[in-house]
């Protein structure tokens, strides 16, 4: 149930950028090697349900030994296969979810290093509000025209973002939102917080901060550590007028600032406030404490209503494997 920093193996300073092999501005917060590495699905799916190899190679081979399959959605494949060559180049290296060996527990073995190593005192916890339907469509094609100039790839992009959807019988065709259920939604989802938020945070980290700040962001769940108060309630008034620019706004039930780091407990220990609040991410609760030798850790506690899932189908296979033979 706990998982603790050490369980990693040995600490790295920092994960560079695909770009070059030494630290620049898309280089993120540092953290710990893992040995899974849960990277993006391998196979693309066809009409029969059954993946297929990526890669032209794959799609060939897959095509010569069965004549009758038949391959869907491989114009949108495509695409992707371009946009994510050419914006993994400009992805910054705080950025996961959605991308090639940048899984949720690469984001979470960041964000332990980060919170152990860093002058964090203080998280943000920042989770925008609806993300995937308010995406505003059309500053979403001005972010892809950065980079893609074809009006060929711009066209299928502006039709895909205008396919309506089926909603307790009615067809309507939304003006805010990416197209859902569709393979290139996660890369456009990326590249508008790209230019929306990663970008703008990274500057105002540099500019605007008067200590360390570290960011972990996964799709559109962000997490931030800040090392004083007033950065991260100056960063909070200045994210939420950030992001009002670009139709977005933060949840305001999942967004929270709350005390955390080494410091805490004692701080809030000498106020008489008690036990340092605790996160969630991805899953997992954070937890501000100490180990055994009395040392600052941060433990990680699956939530229980995804612990009682998993339980809920480990004993809805045993009850049917009681009536198997042995």
């Amino acid at each position: 149930m706990y998982v603790s920093e050490e369980s990693h193996g040995g600490i790295v300073p920092m994960n560079y950028s695909n770009k070059d092999k030494i630290s620049s501005a898309e280089s993120g917060e540092g953290r710990p090697p893992i040995k899974e590495n849960a990277s993006q699905p391998n196979t693309y799916p066809t009409q029969s349900g059954k993946g297929v190899s990526r890669g032209l190679a794959g799609v060939r081979k897959a095509a010569r030994e069965n004549k009758e399959r038949k391959f869907n959605k491989i114009v949108q494949y495509a695409v992707v296969t371009i946009l994510n060559q050419i914006y993994e180049e400009d992805f910054l290296g705080y950025s996961y979810g959605f991308r090639p060996g940048r899984s949720q527990h690469d984001a979470l073995d960041a964000l332990s290093y980060a919170l152990l190593k860093k002058k964090v005192n203080y998280v943000l916890d920042a989770d925008v509000k609806s993300f995937f339907d308010n995406l505003d469509k059309s500053w979403l094609v001005k972010f892809v025209q950065h980079r893609v100039a074809d009006p060929r790839i711009l066209r299928l992009i502006q039709k895909w973002l205008k396919a309506g959807v089926m909603e307790d019988g009615k067809w309507s065709e939304p003006q805010t939102g990416s197209p859902q259920g569709s393979v290139i939604s996660p890369v456009l989802a990326n590249i508008y917080l790209h230019y929306c938020f990663d970008l703008w945070v990274n500057v105002w980290r540099k500019k605007g901060a008067r200590g360390e700040v570290v960011v972990v962001r996964y799709a559109d769940d962000t997490v931030l550590g800040f090392q004083y108060r007033t950065d991260a309630g100056r960063f909070l008034v200045n994210l939420r007028e950030r992001l009002s620019k670009f139709g977005l706004e933060l949840h305001p039930d999942k967004t929270r600032r709350i005390e955390f780091g080494r410091f805490a407990e004692e701080n809030r220990k000498r106020r008489g406030e008690g036990k340092p609040e605790t996160f969630d991410f991805l899953g997992f609760k954070h937890i501000s404490g100490k180990n055994r030798l009395g040392r600052f850790a941060v433990r990680r506690l699956t939530i229980r209503k995804r612990m009682r899932g998993k339980l809920r189908e480990i004993k809805q296979q045993l009850r049917q494997r009681m009536h198997e033979r042995m």
